[in-house]
């Protein structure tokens, strides 16, 4: 019961995370373009896999966790806007967050697995 405990907490720490990814072009002024838009998208897609998590558990849900934080993380540099410092740093920070909880759940999984029946 505690590493479900732990995932929810991991779950809800990347459902902040996504949000404030999606807001961090307002809150940090990036220019329109490729930054904010891979902002808005990864963001989104980071909120609503932890949603699913918290909904529902799911392993797939943490495999595209740390795929969609690896991607969070290289952005800058494979989108080309690594010269905004702001937004790369935002990128990186997050990428790095996401793709660091997503791996601690996925190491919680592998040391004890979820039961999937209610049945001891």
């Amino acid at each position: 019961m505690e590493n479900w405990t732990n995932a929810k907490w991991c779950d809800v720490a990347n459902l902040v995370l996504g949000a404030i990814l999606f807001l961090s072009p307002w809150i940090f002024g990036f220019d329109a373009g490729a930054a904010s838009q891979n902002a808005y998208i990864a963001g989104i897609v980071i909120a609503v896999l932890a949603i699913a998590a918290l909904a529902a558990f799911a392993v797939w849900e943490e495999w595209l966790n740390l795929i969609v934080g690896l991607w969070t993380l290289i952005a800058p540099w494979v989108l080309g806007f690594h010269g905004n410092r702001t937004a790369m740093a935002v990128h990186v920070v997050i990428g790095i967050a996401v793709a660091v909880l997503a791996a601690i759940e996925l190491w919680m999984m592998s040391q004890i697995p979820p039961r999937l029946t209610t049945s001891s």
